[in-house]
């Protein structure tokens, strides 16, 4: 047993963390540059975004669907965590709904591109559907029980149908700069509204 030095101990704590950090500031940077640039972006701009060298992306996401699912995750997980803080800190429910169904919007981009990405393990992919409802319907839930009880909202909307149509009006976008979802997805939660007093 040498007492040189050890070699093999797990990383101190402090030292877990940082990586952590670095790995979700990766992430990030590619979920920014999917968004903009789809996901079959160079990796040499993911890498220049998150200020890393190219073989950092390529030690932790060796093949570029490693990468899209671990975008789509950090996504997920970054919708769930947002949909409370919106609630607690947005001037209203309606408000707090329309900055997560934005930030939604956001993740969708990068959602429909893992169709165009290889998937050489499907079953992992069709796992990712089940986590993405798991996860996010009831924070969509949350946010609409929220606004329908500050007499914003109508009552009886699904928040599985809310996503849906949000998805599907996201679908439509692609290359054409003629279409914006987002104007249309204004116009959606726009209907959602209760009609004030005439």
């Amino acid at each position: 047993m040498s007492t040189s030095g050890q070699t093999g101990p797990a990383p101190a704590p402090g030292r877990r963390a940082d990586a952590v950090r670095n790995q979700q500031k990766l992430l990030a940077a590619a979920a920014e540059v999917f968004v903009t640039s789809g996901v079959d972006a160079p990796i040499r701009e993911i890498a220049a975004k998150a200020g890393v060298g190219m073989g950092t992306i390529y030690r932790h996401f060796p093949t570029r669907a490693d990468l899209v699912v671990a975008v789509f995750r950090h996504q997920v997980e970054e919708c769930a965590e947002a949909g409370p803080r919106l609630l607690a800190d947005a001037d209203s429910p309606l408000a707090a709904l329309r900055q997560w169904i934005d930030l939604f919007i956001d993740f969708l981009v990068t959602k429909h591109g893992l169709a165009a990405t290889p998937q050489p393990d499907s079953s992992g992919f069709a796992a990712l559907h089940t986590y993405f409802l798991d996860r996010l319907l009831p924070v969509a839930e949350r946010l609409l029980d929220a606004a329908v009880e500050a007499g914003e909202v109508r009552p009886g909307i699904q928040p599985y149908e809310l996503m849906r149509g949000v998805g599907n009006l996201c679908v439509g976008a692609g290359d054409d700069p003629r279409y914006d979802p987002r104007r249309l997805v204004a116009l959606l939660l726009q209907g959602l509204r209760l009609p004030g007093p005439s």
